[in-house]
This record gives C-alpha cells, sequence and structure tokens, in this order.
C-alpha cells in the first residue's frame, strides 16, 4: 500500500475469507497468549517461511478478514513477504485494484464516484485532484443524475450537445489531471536542450556548441500551472545522416519521429540568428497537424530568422533566449493558451476515464431517447 522505493516502513494489505488461515501459516507472535486476530487488536511478532525469519512486523487487525502488515521498507523485504503471501495461496493485486474492491464492495458510491477515487491517486496536480474530486457529488455524477430525471422534459438534442461540450471540456482537464507530454524539436544546435534545462531548473541534457549534440532523446518534467509538463528533448531531424555515423542518427531520427506521434504539444525551437532555409521538410510534414508553438530561440543575439518564410500552419513565433532566460513567462503563457488550461473552471462537468468517454461518444451519437437512458444509467452504474 505504500509509495514504491525505500523507506522506513512498508505495509501490506490482506483481506478476504481465508486472510486468517494465511497468516497463521506465516505469522509467529511475541508472545505465549494464542492470537485471536480480532478487530482492532495490533500485534507484534515475525512473519516466518518455515523457520527461516524474514521480519519481525507488526499486524493491524483493520476489520473482519482485513489485516495490515507493517513490515520494514526495504523492497527485498516486501517482495519477499509478498511471494510468501502468494506461495500460501493469497492472490496478489496493486493498490489501485484493491481499493476497487473495497469501493464496490461498499455499495455507497456510484460507478464515477468510485473512478474518481482511483484516479486522485494519479492525478499530478492540486488542480486536477480537485476537478476529480469535483465530478463525485457534482459535475458529471450531478449532470447525468440531471439527464434521468428530467429525460421526459429534456429534448435528446439537448443531452447530446451538453455531451458533445462535456467531452470538449474534458481534453483540458486530463492534461491539468494526468500532465501534458511536450517535444522540443527542431533543426540541431537550434537549443533545445538549453531550453529544457531552463524549464527544468536544472541540468538534464549536455550543451554544447557542437551541431547535433543530442543523439537520443532526454526527458525533464516541469511545473507549469496548472499543468505538470514532461519535456522531451529529441535529437534534431536534419539532413540524411551520412557514413560512418548513419547508423546511430538514423536510429536517433526514428525515435523522434516515433515520439512526435504520441505528445500532446510540440514546441518547434528555432535559431533566431539563423536563416529560414534550415528548417527542416520532413519536420515540418511530420508536425503539420499537430499542436505546435514556434520558438524562435537566442534571442541576445542579432537577428536573421525571416518569419515570414514560415509555412502558414506554424503560430506567430514566441521570442525567447533560453541562454538568458529572457522571454519564458511569454513562452509559458502560451503553452498554457495552446492547451486550453487558462482560468478553466475546476467546478464544471468533465469525463476522466476511457469508459466515461466511450459512453458520452456513444451518447452523442443515438438516435433514440431509450437508448441515451441505457448509455447514462451505465455511466453512473456501469463496471469500473
Amino acid at each position: 500500500m505504500t509509495g514504491k522505493g525505500t523507506g522506513a516502513i512498508s505495509t501490506i494489505e490482506i483481506f478476504g475469507d481465508c486472510a486468517q488461515d494465511v497468516l497463521r501459516k506465516i505469522f509467529e507472535p511475541a508472545g505465549t497468549r494464542p492470537v485471536q486476530f480480532k478487530p482492532g487488536d495490533i500485534l507484534l511478532g515475525t512473519i516466518r517461511d518455515d523457520v527461516e525469519v524474514i521480519d519481525q512486523v507488526t499486524l493491524g487487525c483493520e476489520g473482519p478478514d482485513t489485516f495490515a502488515i507493517h513490515c520494514h521498507g526495504n523492497p527485498l523485504i516486501v517482495e519477499v513477504i509478498m511471494q510468501l503471501l502468494g506461495k500460501h495461496g493469497a492472490s496478489l493485486v496493486t493498490a489501485e485494484q484493491l481499493l476497487a474492491k473495497t469501493l464496490a464492495a461498499q455499495e455507497l458510491f456510484n460507478t464515477i464516484a468510485i473512478e474518481a477515487k482511483l484516479a486522485q491517486t494519479k492525478a499530478k496536480t492540486i488542480e486536477g485532484t480537485k476537478i476529480i474530486a469535483n465530478q463525485i457529488g457534482a459535475g458529471l455524477s450531478e449532470k447525468a443524475q440531471t439527464w434521468l430525471d428530467g429525460i421526459e422534459e429534456v429534448s435528446l438534442d439537448q443531452i447530446k450537445a451538453e455531451a458533445v461540450r462535456i467531452l470538449r471540456q474534458s481534453q483540458a482537464a486530463r492534461l491539468i489531471m494526468y500532465g501534458l507530454t511536450a517535444v522540443l524539436t527542431g533543426p540541431p544546435n537550434s537549443g533545445k536542450s538549453t531550453l529544457l534545462n531552463f524549464l527544468a531548473g536544472r541540468q538534464k541534457a549536455i550543451v554544447t556548441d557542437i551541431k547535433g549534440t543530442t543523439r537520443d532523446w532526454v526527458e525533464a518534467t516541469c511545473q507549469i500551472a496548472p499543468l505538470s509538463v514532461t519535456l522531451i528533448d529529441t535529437a534534431g531531424l536534419d539532413e540524411q545522416p551520412s557514413e560512418p555515423q548513419r547508423t546511430v542518427e538514423q536510429a536517433a531520427r526514428e525515435k523522434t519521429t516515433e515520439i512526435l506521434d504520441r505528445v500532446d504539444l510540440v514546441l518547434l525551437v528555432l535559431d533566431g540568428s539563423g536563416p529560414a532555409e534550415e528548417l527542416d521538410g520532413e519536420l515540418i510534414e511530420r508536425i503539420c497537424d499537430k499542436q505546435v508553438i514556434t520558438v524562435l530561440n537566442k534571442s541576445d543575439l542579432p537577428g536573421r530568422f525571416d518569419a515570414g518564410r514560415l509555412p502558414k500552419f506554424l503560430s506567430e513565433p514566441v521570442r525567447i533566449s533560453a541562454k538568458e532566460g529572457t522571454g519564458i513567462k511569454h513562452l509559458t503563457e502560451t503553452i498554457r493558451q495552446t492547451s486550453g488550461t487558462i482560468d478553466f473552471n475546476l467546478q464544471q462537468p468533465v469525463c476522466f476515464t476511457d469508459r466515461q468517454e466511450n459512453l458520452l461518444t456513444q451518447l452523442t451519437n443515438t438516435e433514440f431517447k431509450r437508448q441515451a437512458v441505457s448509455i447514462t444509467m451505465d455511466l453512473l452504474d456501469g463496471q469500473v
């Protein structure tokens, strides 16, 4: 139940009808009195594999057939205990799976509420957790219930229009909840690595004056409120490599194109002190259908880049100097604007799982109220 990595203490939950039977095989209490495993008891003892002592632990009896093993936080110890539990018949599940089982068994929450409690563990920003929390008693839950309660009075077209609006709002909401991935691409030596290092607040990428220093991708994370932004610095898509470096450079180019296919935002970093002719045609083709912010770097040097020569689909360039740190505020504001997260209303209904998105999409395409009722009921009380 505790986070991955080394800690002072780690907690393993064990629950189910046979939990006591499993514990009696591996837990040896410190005292001589018989163990009752009564709810509320806290027991000191050791976890053993036959005669071999694995660790000294405390065992919390949290409720009927529900127990918490508090062991030392070395991941190796945790792994051995987990394997031992599996050896004696326990099914190993993740903390998320356990939470889903527990919430579903309580029957106190609708499906959206259960999904919200699970999603909150994955949110990357405080704003993201607030958006998710607002979907439990209000937001998406309230909207779906309103559709059901007013199904006789509300037109199907109105319900479909509201579903479309929720889907549209959810695009920005998901970026706030789960993070935005932005790739820094452009010609070699345009300052991509310098910009990544500045935004990340520490040196993650090697920066030199040698053209094409970055041969592989480098990743870092920064906060541009309300976003957690994963930045990926790629190898440049320059002219086709020549021997003898063809294999290495070609592999770097292929990795760059793969990354470009899956990112939310492209930061096209260009050298403002160089001519526009350096812009590679293959790169333009790769990003023409993406959200792109054009960044003219090296504004601390005399400008030679003619922005008028850029393709029409590229936005008005943001001029910065990654080396001097000038223009960065304008760049971060542009990132927020482009992602649709400026002044985002955290209270509005949004969908935050693939299940919800699929059902809302079905709702926008239905032609019958009877189907709309079925879809909405599934949205509220379907399978997680």
